[in-house]
């Protein structure tokens, strides 16, 4: 390794003997070895003693000429116009400045380097600003010394952190600056051996300061610094290989035509770019050490960022020094750091040498040890770093496919189905480019044909087996949108999907299978859907965008592809596959993207009869709700008005209409004949006529069949016999809600008659008795209907209806009587909150089928949501949510969300009556516990316990905000404490209320209270108290002895109370020495109590709900005068002394005692409050901070493959690098050590490798 520069650590050189602060950077030459004379091999210093300064600028003392530098004046080496406000403002262009400056240093380089030295200083936001005095007499670590003191630590922003539009620009200017700065002195003035020297030590000494800003801007510009000297390096290295090439064509020459004046020159060329690149390897290696093996583990993520995207650009732009597993091993181990930044850092980094297919074979080993960890990425929690990660794994695979083997590459695969789209489409590539993109010779000659003969079917046909395969997940639609992008041409050619489904198999070809078939015609409709929508289906994407013009015109001629294609060959489709439910239910989608104009247009009307007639007797042999209503849809989309198809489609569809009506009147009629059985025939016969009504009432309007009269004659006589199918009751139910819908759409839409308005409530409120005569039926599956049915109506028909300026529906709203919201309470409870186990309703009564518990779950959770906005919008009491509310905690995991969102809701509603709610649950609770166990109970029961937890998380869900919950959590204690002394012990006043251990439940919410509601609620509770009472210790008072200790506790369980504390009382004990804050009133306390006192009396006599008194302004005297605060005053105040007691007098010795202990933990207990405040500023201000390494932690979002053992033998070793033994090494080794143990990653040759 070439010898590395001695660059001076401060800037004057000092025996070390002189040296009293000298642990600032990493070199130091102990052995003297490097002492000899010769460029670059002397320590020289940044700026030169007194009897030498006239040789640096004009051979004087003082310059000549004006005092004037890069056309500015200067005052005390202090430009009006520094070089921090040229770029800070970024309006000069950047090369004008840096030229500037290099005529200032030529004319006098110190002054020049001290206005570089205050720019760097100023980049990170310090105020202070270095002398020429300063420079010349003061050490460079008493100079950063210096600066960190007069460093603003009121604010956690500097230049490199702050918002606003000037400081936008700011970082890309600073680096842009230091590029061109060393771009332009690369051909002289950074080897004069005194500028690079001076600003790598002023660097190397601010990167290891405490102040996060010194570190953060200097790191950024040593990284920039070494970036453009690596720059420079790569042009010294392509000179001299030319120089050297043009050296041996020369000497090569015949005597006669050499010239060796020429070969002298070369020479000479060569030993000047060799002592040249010689000066510049020192330098990076001095950054690199003093710099980066340091601050590439710095405790702030910003700076390890830093480090790592710049290390990534020096082994990409200069590959033949830089990239080899001494440098690799850096990025391999912060790939586990713990901020995904800088992860992200990594892989984009690796991204660049990867797609270099030239660098391969110098990623070998990198890739075979830490292949895992970036395979593991894939499934960061940081959704950017895992679509990195998979980018990186393609770039991977297309440098050598036999690195990833078959498990890697599965574990990618099924990312294509995540939610995410980013992580999506990457992993879509991927698959793209593992089974996709290769094309076999054979496949050149048959390019052009199209159809089944192309090359894209056999594509078609992997991308089907792919799904198929998939087993854990068969969401088509997700992964057509995970490789849109990609592959668009293989999913755009329908022509070759239609093929494979249409024509028979070739030759010796393998025909689809009928699962195959399915799953391409599911593939085939979701490529229609994203072509003819352009956009990811749900779960992906925030919504529908704007589209390019581009876009739309793609889209347009999609459209026109598609309806010009599937328009001819989609009844030739329904008519193969007519009697397959899934496959006809995914093919009669297709019409909804088409564009209809072209059946016009192209003359294609005998294609559309063709299609109605398919549609027809599809609708003839099919019972499937599903393909019922998908017919039903397909209807819908033809009979668009705007269309010369729509009198076509619309004749068909009502003769089909016109038939089923007919049918069903006739049907029903003989059904309910009196006194026949109908027998199994008719009954299938009703029913499947009533579901393909149901099916196509539901996206048309068939008020004109008048559908009402024949489903009402069916449900009576269902409730009147009690032995209806349940199937035909559910679609009755179903069709007798779709008409009222209907007619309520007519009415609100268009002009309505007073006789529309009666009749429509008059069937409304018919139907709901019915409705609610089902809620009692049976069978499980009808109530289930008639609930869901009834909480839609309810919801429609309420007083919401009139919103939007629509008061004549007036007469429609509809209220539910007590004891509908009886029932419908009772339904929920029934049905909805019991053990899975006890559910016996899922499909094929599979009841160990995890997918049926979980459909049956979905189920359940519908209903509740149902019954849950009727609360929210106040169409039933409030009330009623208490004994949903109760069950909280005994199916969180099953209904957590709804229950609390529904009381977060319904607390915006009315905060009080919520309250109420709450506390009504814990009651009913209590009250079940007694009946079951007594009053006799075990306060350690479970029971009891899982009530006081519950009360703790209703507690929670108030928030911090005390003052926009305090009446609520006033009314709530009142109600509590009436429940509580409701029941008197029969056994007379020495016995506890029957109810008193509610108060043990009741404290839980005490610490919502503020300090001066705690005394009201605690007046209160002693209105209810006898004196008997207050003196009782035993056991059974223990509820109401801890119930008053909450209230008494003052403001030790709220920061409301600390700081009313401090801000009140504190000034009353310092009243003498401390003014109080002028413009505020001061309550005294006993005339606090005795207004709140008043006021319960009050409002207890009038029987209302208490309203406690307005919150005083409050001032926190915490943050703003900790300095006035003296430990034995402040404390005293904050927390007084309770008031004295008829106690036996104590000794004189011991009251002293006392109170020195008492003063002594006053004072300590001023001390932390200091020291935390301290810190928390400090924290807060991120201005502060320890250079520790990053933790690495598992970021993974599966528990899998975690990284283990990963701190076992780190030491911290790097590069062999000859430079000088650190003068701070006692510092270093105070760091805690390397998380990585290069030995266990590279072998020991590999760690001997040198730069160059």
């Amino acid at each position: 390794m070439i010898a590395a520069p001695e660059i001076p650590t401060d800037f004057t050189l000092l025996q070390e003997s002189e040296t009293h602060f000298s642990s600032d950077t990493d070199f130091e030459d102990i052995e003297g070895k490097n002492q000899k004379q010769g460029k670059g091999k002397t320590c020289k210093k940044g700026k030169k003693g007194p009897a030498e300064k006239g040789k640096s600028g004009n051979g004087g003392g003082k310059p000549s000429g004006p005092n004037r530098m890069n056309g500015h004046h200067q005052q005390n080496g202090v430009e009006n116009m520094m070089l921090f406000e040229v770029v800070k403002m970024g309006k000069s262009a950047m090369q004008s400045v840096v030229d500037d400056w290099i005529e200032s240093y030529k004319h006098d380089r110190d002054i020049a380097l001290l206005d570089l030295i205050n720019f760097f200083i100023q980049c990170s936001g310090c105020k202070g600003v270095v002398t020429a005095e300063m420079f010349r007499h003061m050490q460079n670590s008493e100079i950063i010394r210096k600066m960190t003191e007069e460093f603003d630590e009121d604010s956690g922003d500097y230049p490199l952190t702050m918002a606003g539009p000037q400081w936008k620009k700011f970082k890309s200017s600073f680096c842009e600056f230091i590029g061109v700065l060393v771009r332009q002195c690369q051909y002289s003035i950074i080897y004069d051996e005194y500028m690079m020297d001076t600003v790598i030590s002023l660097l190397t000494g601010l990167s290891d300061s405490q102040v996060r800003a010194f570190r953060h801007t200097s790191t950024l510009a040593a990284m920039k610094l070494m970036t453009a000297l690596v720059n420079v390096a790569l042009n010294l290295s392509i000179n001299m290989d030319n120089t050297q090439r043009q050296y041996e064509a020369e000497r090569n020459k015949i005597i006669g035509k050499r010239a060796n004046d020429r070969l002298e020159l070369l020479l000479q060329k060569r030993k000047e770019l060799q002592e040249n690149q010689d000066e510049i390897e020192n330098m990076m290696n001095a950054i690199f050490k003093g710099v980066f093996v340091h601050r590439y583990r710095d405790a702030i993520a910003e700076i390890r960022a830093i480090c790592i995207e710049e290390i990534g650009i020096w082994m990409k732009m200069y590959s033949d020094a830089f990239l080899n597993d001494s440098y690799l091993k850096y990025v391999g181990w912060t790939m586990h750091d713990k901020q995904g930044e800088v992860r992200l850092k990594c892989l984009t980094a690796l991204q660049g040498l990867y797609y270099n297919k030239e660098l391969n074979s110098k990623l070998e080993l990198f890739t075979s040890r830490f292949k895992d960890r970036i395979v593991s990425m894939t499934l960061d929690k940081e959704y950017d770093v895992a679509v990195q990660a998979i980018k990186l794994l393609t770039l991977v695979l297309q440098s050598s496919e036999e690195v990833l083997t078959a498990e890697d590459c599965e574990n990618v695969y099924h990312l294509v189905y995540s939610a995410h789209r980013p992580v999506a489409v990457a992993a879509g590539e991927f698959l793209y480019k593992k089974l996709f993109s290769r094309r076999d010779p054979e496949d050149d000659g048959i390019l052009k044909r199209r159809g089944r003969q192309s090359p894209n079917a056999n594509l078609v046909k992997t991308l089907v087996f792919f799904f198929l395969e998939s087993e854990l997940h068969e969401h088509a639609a997700y992964l057509v949108d995970s490789m849109w992008d990609c592959a668009t041409d293989l999913l755009k050619d329908w022509e070759c999907m239609n093929s494979l489904l249409l024509e028979e198999p070739l030759n010796g070809e393998e025909p689809l299978t009928d699962r195959q078939e399915s799953a391409l015609i599911e593939i085939m409709l979701c490529t229609i859907r994203q072509a003819a929508e352009c956009h990811p289906p749900v779960g992906r994407g925030t919504g529908k965008r704007v589209l390019t013009a581009k876009e739309k015109k793609t889209q347009l001629d999609d459209r026109t592809k598609i309806t010009e294609l599937f328009a001819v060959a989609l009844p030739q489709l329904l008519a193969k596959y007519s009697v397959d439910a899934e496959k006809v239910t995914n093919l009669l989608q297709l019409p909804q993207y088409f564009d209809l104009e072209i059946y016009t247009t192209g003359r294609l009307e005998k294609h559309l009869d063709a299609l109605l007639r398919q549609i027809r007797d599809i609708v003839e042999k099919h019972t499937d709700i599903d393909v019922l209503e998908a017919c039903s849809k397909t209807y819908h989309a033809l009979c668009n008005e705007e269309f010369t198809i729509f009198n076509r489609v619309d004749i068909a569809r009502s003769q089909l209409i016109d038939e089923l009506a007919d049918k069903f009147n006739r049907l029903l009629e003989d059904f309910l004949q009196e006194g026949e059985e109908p027998d199994e025939d008719d009954a299938y016969q009703v029913l499947s006529t009533l579901k393909r009504i149901t099916a196509f009432h539901n996206a048309h309007d068939l008020s004109r069949w008048d559908l009402f009269g024949c489903n009402y004659k069916l449900l009576k006589t269902g409730i009147e016999n009690g032995d209806m199918p349940e199937q035909i009751v559910i679609h009755a139910l179903q069709c007798t809600h779709y008409v009222i819908l209907w007619q309520l759409a007519k009415i609100t839409e268009s002009s309505s008659t007073k006789e529309d308005l009666l009749r429509l409530k008059k069937q409304m409120r018919v139907f709901c008795q019915i409705c609610q005569h089902y809620l009692t039926n049976v069978n499980t599956a009808v109530k289930e209907q008639a609930f869901t049915i009834l909480c839609d109506v309810l919801m429609i028909f309420s007083h919401q209806i009139m919103t939007g300026g629509r008061d004549m529906l007036e007469p429609l709203v509809y209220t539910p009587d007590s004891s509908l919201q009886s029932e419908l309470l009772s339904f929920i409870l029934d049905h909805v909150f019991i053990d899975q186990d006890d559910d016996n309703n899922s499909a094929d009564g599979q009841q160990d089928d995890e997918a049926s518990k979980i459909e049956a779950l979905h189920k359940r959770r519908n209903l509740l949501a149902a019954f849950c906005k009727l609360i929210v919008y106040t169409v039933v009491e409030m009330n009623t949510a208490a004994d949903i509310f109760k069950q909280y905690m005994k199916y969180y995991n099953d209904y957590g969300d709804i229950i609390k969102e529904t009381m977060s809701k319904t607390r915006q509603i009315d905060k009080i009556q919520c309250a109420k709610t709450l506390i009504l649950s814990l009651q009913q609770l209590f009250n079940e516990m007694i009946q079951e166990n007594g009053y006799n109970f075990d306060r350690s029961s479970p029971t009891f316990s899982g009530i006081k937890e519950l009360a703790r998380r209703f507690a929670l869900t108030f928030g911090l905000d005390q003052l926009k919950t305090r009446e609520a959590i006033a009314m709530l204690h009142k109600d509590g404490i009436e429940f509580a002394f409701k029941e008197p012990n029969p056994q007379g006043e020495s016995h506890p209320p029957l109810n008193l251990a509610f108060l043990d439940i009741l404290s839980e919410f005490s610490s919502k209270l503020l300090r001066q509601d705690k005394r009201t609620v605690y007046v209160y509770l002693e209105k209810f108290m006898t004196f008997q009472m207050s003196l009782r210790r035993e056991d059974v008072w223990l509820p109401l002895m801890s119930y008053r200790n909450s209230l008494l506790a003052g403001g030790d369980d709220d920061t409301m109370s600390v700081i009313s504390g401090i801000s009140s009382r504190g000034s009353t004990v310092r009243n003498k020495k401390t003014k109080p804050a002028t413009g505020k009133r001061k309550v005294p306390e006993a005339e606090e109590s005795s207004s709140s006192d008043s006021m319960w009396l009050n409002r207890e006599q009038t029987m209302h709900t208490p309203v406690m008194m307005q919150t005083p302004q409050l001032t926190s005297t915490i943050m703003r005068e900790p300095k006035r605060l003296r430990p034995e005053e402040s404390y005293m105040g904050v927390y007084p002394m309770q008031p004295e007691h008829h106690q036996a007098p104590l000794d004189y010795k011991q009251q002293e005692e006392a109170a020195r202990q008492q003063q002594e933990r006053a004072a300590m207990n001023y001390v932390k409050l200091r020291t935390n405040l301290q810190h928390a500023i400090r924290r807060g201000t991120s201005l502060m901070e320890d250079d520790e390494e990053p933790i690495v932690e598992d970021v993974m979002m599966s528990s899998e493959g975690r990284i283990e053992d990963l701190n076992e033998g780190m030491d911290f070793d790097t590069m062999d690098i000859d430079l000088p033994p650190s003068k701070n090494r006692r510092e270093r080794m105070e760091l805690k050590p390397d998380f990585f143990d290069p030995a266990s990653i590279m072998d020991e040759s590999v760690l001997g490798v040198s730069m160059f």
